[in-house]
């Protein structure tokens, strides 16, 4: 990840968000799937990430355009309690009492076979995103 607005030197970004999460398509034809994964926010704090993916064009066998709609935040295990000391999660903590936020994700994703594939986007407001996937 990398923040393009606001540019901050202090966050936390590059590959250090360690991001991981598990995926599961509704059916093998569907365009929908759900995820849940976990990441160090933009203050280094852990977070749990909920969501679900939409395939939104499939521009060949190897090309795809994705949208990810996703709750970033708290969650009732002791490991996810931090994500509120920063940032917008701190502000909606304040307001709500639960630090989240949430999570607007489009990008390109291009599979170099079945089980390994590249993808880059971009979260917004602008925060630039690329991965790596496997896939089983």
């Amino acid at each position: 990840m990398f923040h393009l607005v606001p540019f901050d030197t202090d966050s936390n970004q590059y590959f250090d968000n360690r991001y991981f999460s598990i995926e599961r398509k509704f059916s093998k034809d569907s365009d929908y799937s759900l995820f849940a994964g976990s990441f160090l926010n933009s203050q280094a704090n852990r977070c749990m990430l909920l969501g679900v993916r939409k395939d939104w064009y499939q521009v060949n066998n190897r090309l795809v355009i994705k949208g990810v709609y996703s709750y970033a935040g708290e969650f009732f295990f002791d490991a996810f309690d931090d994500c509120g000391e920063g940032g917008v999660y701190r502000t909606s903590k304040e307001n709500t009492g639960v630090a989240f936020a949430p999570y607007i994700y489009h990008a390109a994703q291009y599979n170099f076979n079945d089980h390994f594939g590249v993808e880059a986007g971009f979260i917004l407001p602008l925060i630039f995103v690329m991965s790596v996937q496997w896939s089983f």
